[in-house]
């Protein structure tokens, strides 16, 4: 099971949340390292995820039209609360 660990964008919709992954990769011809980033939507059953947490998602069988993934494990908590 593929798993990605990425930061809370935005928890607007219902038990749905985007999260930001960022990779490190390096440039083949000139050797320096490049911040790739890709969203993803992930399941929030109980919307317990809030925006800035660090979070670790999992793949998961398609649940809508754009989620394939769910929330394995909140990492840390951001520190504003709502």
């Amino acid at each position: 099971m593929a798993s990605k660990v990425g930061k809370v964008v935005s928890v607007a919709s219902s038990k749905t949340i985007v999260v930001l992954v960022e990779r490190k990769i390096k440039h083949p011809v000139y050797k320096k390292y490049i911040t790739r980033k890709k969203k993803f939507y992930a399941h929030d059953e109980n919307e317990e995820a809030s925006q800035g947490d660090l979070i670790r998602i999992v793949s998961s069988r398609p649940l809508s039209r754009l989620k394939r993934w769910r929330i394995d494990k909140i990492l840390e908590k951001s520190g504003e609360d709502k």
